[in-house]
């Protein structure tokens, strides 16, 4: 029994005798850590995230596209009535009556007034059957757009994008 004692002795002491050089390289790992630390905390970390868009659901892009078509033509239609006002308001169309009669030449004949051809009621009525029909066209070729987006990335994958955010 004294030699398996004796066995169990000088392995404590094997132990015990290696205990301080696994302290030295803990602490030296701690200290690359803290280093490493100072030195990330200089400068910021950038997070990434790669996503793939696969599929666009086509209902969604035809509401959105549909509203905003309504907004696009309800900007177009004041736009539109804002200019015309503007050019009213400058005196365009006494000058274009003016120059147009003195280019016929009759005074005796009933002036020529181009409002009479060109009003604020015709502009705006065309201008809001542009705006209609650029509502239904926006609203189909998105729609259409998003079915054959659809199609290339069942074949293709999609498109990847990647999006990074810094702490």
């Amino acid at each position: 029994m004294s030699a398996a004692r004796q066995a169990v002795l000088d392995k404590a002491s094997a132990v015990t005798a290696a205990k301080p050089e696994k302290v030295d390289r803990e602490e030296a790992r701690q200290a690359r850590l803290a280093e490493k630390d100072a030195k990330t905390s200089s400068r910021p970390q950038t997070r990434k995230a790669r996503l793939r868009m696969s599929r666009i659901d086509p209902w969604s892009v035809m509401k959105t596209a549909f509203l905003l078509s309504i907004a696009f033509g309800i900007v177009t239609w004041v736009a539109v009535f804002i200019i015309w006002s503007a050019i009213g308001a400058a005196g365009v169309f006494d000058n274009i009556n003016s120059t147009v009669q003195e280019v016929l030449g009759t005074p005796t004949a009933e002036p020529f007034r181009v409002e009479n051809y060109i009003n604020t009621g015709k502009v705006m009525g065309f201008t809001t059957l542009l705006a209609c029909a650029d509502v239904l066209i926006i609203t189909a070729l998105a729609t259409l757009g998003s079915f054959l987006y659809n199609i290339a990335a069942t074949l293709l994958g999609g498109l990847e994008v990647t999006l990074a955010s810094e702490d």
